[in-house]
């Protein structure tokens, strides 16, 4: 639905700032559309990087959908990818709003819009509502099929939800193919749907289901030397089931740790322990290989955030790690792929 050439607004009333707001982020360092604003009365009148650093580009900060239409946004990104994804009631008026004005909608959360305002939709004018999660039809059960491709395949895992899966998969994605054109992006949620325009909402999915979603989008880029899975949830976290069939349906040759320099705890489970990564990483290859039953991959790096530290003390979160664990570690953002890519090539 979304063209390449049509401009976005990205709502994210009250929320601007917060870590949730990964949605709109991931669109705004990501997508090649144009992003015109970020809807948020709370810093109406700021520009993004008052408010949000680090972000590829900067765009003013609205308080309302009527400021973001005269600006020429033709579609609204609703903006927050938070743990449940249900759409917060308050933002409901907001969105018939946009909807009223002629705006196109993505909508990446779990409640679906399109049914509740199809009637509203102006068809004469191309007007679309994008639910970005609703799945498509079930596939059939996997058989594994994945584990018989001569490619590449690296999955991204991590010791939180949240934690820049997504990020450091396009990271990596975007330098490989600068050495290798033969590579892909795989999308498994809601931002990178958005951002390449294909994929499967994993969480989505039907649990008989995911294992063979993910192995179908696998085998759809067996023609790639390299291919990168993005990962969700945790193998630690409670609230996540999506980690094993990520690692059942793409049968991976390689895994990336992502994690956040300092953390110690689950960000939403202070009683949870983030264990030694190198224990983690233990986990995460054993239970890839089930015993020997599947080929054990190989951790070839940590991408580490390091948003929150200055360059010479994210220089020694690098090197603490690289003791700990053996393993190249970087800030694929700040720093670049290249440290964690020249293990795969």
């Amino acid at each position: 639905m979304l063209q390449p050439d049509q401009t976005l607004a990205i709502f994210m009333e009250d929320t601007l700032g917060d870590p949730h707001g990964k949605m709109g982020y991931g669109i705004i360092r990501y997508s090649p559309n144009p992003v015109v604003c970020v809807i948020d009365s709370s810093h109406a009148g700021k520009q993004l990087s008052d408010v949000v650093e680090g972000l590829s580009r900067d765009c003013p900060v609205v308080a309302t959908v009527e400021e973001a239409r005269q600006l020429g946004a033709e579609v609204m990104v609703l903006g927050i990818a938070p743990s449940g994804g249900r759409i917060p009631e308050s933002w409901m008026a907001y969105i018939e709003t946009a909807v009223k004005a002629g705006l196109s909608i993505i909508n990446g959360l779990h409640d679906e819009l399109e049914e509740r305002f199809a009637p509203s939709l102006k068809k004469e004018e191309d007007q679309w509502i994008w639910d970005v999660r609703k799945p498509g039809p079930d596939p059939a059960l996997s058989n594994g099929e994945a584990a018989e491709l001569g490619n590449k395949r690296v999955l991204l895992v991590g010791t939180d939800m949240a934690i820049g899966k997504m990020t450091a998969g396009l990271e990596m994605y975007r330098w490989m193919r600068e050495q290798n054109p033969s590579t892909a992006f795989l999308a498994t949620g809601q931002v990178g749907i958005t951002i390449t325009g294909r994929g499967i909402p994993l969480d989505g999915q039907k649990v008989d289901h995911a294992c063979n979603s993910v192995a179908q989008l696998v085998m759809s880029a067996a023609d790639k030397d390299v291919v990168f899975i993005e990962g969700q949830g945790s193998l630690l976290h409670p609230r996540s089931t999506s980690t094993l069939p990520l690692l059942r349906g793409s049968c991976p040759t390689h895994l990336i740790l992502c994690h956040r320099a300092g953390m110690e705890f689950l960000d939403e489970m202070p009683s949870i322990e983030v264990p030694p990564l190198r224990e983690l990483i233990e986990l995460y290859e054993s239970l890839a290989a089930a015993c020997g039953a599947f080929s054990r991959p190989t951790t070839i790096g940590i991408a580490l955030k390091t948003d929150h530290l200055s360059d010479h003390d994210a220089q020694l979160a690098f090197a603490a790690l690289e003791e700990e664990t053996g393993l190249p570690v970087t800030d694929v953002v700040r720093y670049g792929a290249e440290k964690i890519g020249r293990e795969l090539l």
